[in-house]
């Protein structure tokens, strides 16, 4: 099987296969389609890996098949071993994991490094800890007696990003081995290198051949066939809204499978006039600018109590002006804003910066694109934004704050809750009731209070309203993962 030599941080040189990984073996898809791999720091093709059909997805379904009838009968110490090992490995290569997500995605290969391969590998090791807690309950019932067990699905697959598509994927491939699935990762067209990095280390780590097969391929094949496939029993999702609609419709029209969707955000982030406000305008600052603002969690809808506002924008702006952007090689250390991800979603960033100086919003800084090669975009603010603008209302992916004042608390709220999404959102408060108040308030899948962002294995991250439904991490992510199973006896009377 053929691979590819790429450059990553420090000139290390790290190879990873270009075939489709089924049963613990890579393979060039049956058609011979392939899909280019782009730098996005300088637009330059690094080469291609296999593109899964339809037939190569029916092949690795009937590989997860005989995967999941050995793993499901696995014992639970035995799977968490291996879901420790593949942590140990991933731990060990942190550095070519950090160096391939830097090339293909753009993403910070500092970022990568400090958060999503710890947050990998922490996943792995907290999940490894519920494969033998994973109970059922002992109930009594009248003439008898009742127990429940959880049981796992069967094969399922996972639909993954770009944006952090190491962390994200262990998010999904932690809990469904832990409960004894068997799982198939479709990684994104624009970033399949770290998922051949990951299927060298699932054979390293000596998993049993079909519990985890990894198939680069587009959404309008790979996707679409993994979603109408009638023996697949879950897909998990994370990504844009209009696929999340697609998948479920797949799901209805076929075999009803389960389906798990993390979708878009366009998360409010809170500033009350008794806020430390320092803390304020750092985390403001960082839940927007981190990834390039390429997260469905980032913090693009700002709202400031009046009688701090027009102070909040000055600092906000002194701090851009005195912390600019180095922008360069997301492998260089030194770099603190890469690109990103691919020129369409550059174009996409750059109509919205568009729209918002056509709609009259005051430009705090940045708007442009920066450099002649690769996709890379200023950091940008507005101010004065109106509720009905478009990028205070849709979620843009990129870079761009959106900043508007308020008076009240209740006001607050109204504007807060006033969109289709509900994922992520952030409240500064030095005032504890007013935090327990507003947080209760908020229609999001998660609020932090005095910080942003704050991911943690044990703590369940996901959304509401049409930020999708289900959740990944936490005990809560097992029931996604899991069936259960009601056993009821009926007790006869003894014989005296």
């Amino acid at each position: 099987m053929s691979s590819l030599t790429i450059t990553g941080a420090a000139g290390r040189q790290i190879q990873v296969p270009t075939g489709l990984f089924i049963h613990n073996t890579f393979t060039s898809s049956i058609t011979g389609a392939t899909l280019p791999v782009e730098n996005p720091t300088t637009g330059a093709i690094l080469g291609h890996v296999s593109a899964a059909s339809p037939d190569d997805v029916n092949k690795a379904v009937t590989s997860s098949l005989a995967g999941f009838a050995t793993w499901k009968s696995t014992p639970a110490p035995a799977r968490a071993k291996l879901l420790l090992r593949l942590a140990d490995l991933i731990e060990r290569d942190a550095a070519d994991f950090a160096s391939l997500e830097a090339v293909d995605a753009g993403i910070l290969y500092t970022d990568s490094l400090g958060m999503n391969v710890p947050q990998a590998v922490a996943n792995l090791r907290y999940y490894a800890g519920w494969a033998d807690k994973i109970d059922g309950k002992s109930l009594a019932m009248e003439g008898g007696m009742a127990y429940t067990h959880r049981e796992p699905l069967g094969v399922c697959a996972a639909i993954v990003p770009w944006n952090a598509p190491l962390m994200i994927t262990i998010w999904k491939l932690a809990p469904a081995l832990a409960a004894g699935n068997a799982l198939i990762i479709k990684p994104s067209e624009l970033s399949p290198l770290y998922a051949q990095k990951l299927a060298q280390l699932i054979q390293e780590a000596n998993f049993p051949p079909g519990v985890v097969n990894i198939l680069p391929g587009d959404g309008a094949s790979a996707g679409r066939t993994l979603s109408e496939h009638m023996l697949i029993r879950k897909i998990s999702f994370t990504g844009s809204a209009p696929t999340g609609r697609q998948i479920l419709k797949a799901a209805a029209a076929t075999n009803l499978k389960r389906v798990n969707l993390e979708l878009g955000g366009k998360g409010p982030s809170i500033v009350f006039g008794d806020c430390d406000l320092e803390n304020a305008l750092l985390w403001t600052r960082i839940g927007i600018t981190a990834n390039n603002g390429q997260i469905c969690a980032a913090g693009s809808r700002i709202y400031v109590q009046e009688g701090i506002y027009e102070e909040f924008l000055a600092k906000y702006a002194e701090m851009a002006r005195k912390m600019p952007a180095v922008v360069g090689d997301p492998l260089d250390p030194t770099t603190t804003k890469g690109p990103v991800v691919s020129g369409a979603q550059h174009q996409k960033i750059l109509g919205y910066i568009a729209q918002g100086k056509k709609g009259g919003a005051r430009l705090l800084f940045g708007g442009r694109e920066v450099g002649e090669k690769g996709y890379f975009v200023e950091n940008t603010a507005f101010a004065d934004v109106g509720e009905g603008e478009a990028i205070m209302k849709e979620e843009i992916f990129g870079p761009v704050a959106s900043i508007a004042p308020f008076k009240t608390e209740g006001e607050v709220i109204a504007k807060a809750n006033d969109s289709l999404h509900g994922l992520s959102a952030a409240v500064f408060t030095n005032d504890v009731n007013r935090a327990h108040r507003v947080t209760a308030a908020l229609e999001t899948g998660q609020v932090t209070v005095n910080a942003w962002a704050m991911l943690s294995p044990n703590v369940p991250f996901g959304g509401v309203k049409e930020s999708g439904f289900g959740r990944d991490m936490g005990e809560d992510a097992l029931e996604g993962w899991t069936t259960v199973k009601s056993v009821k006896y009926s007790i006869l009377p003894g014989k005296l």
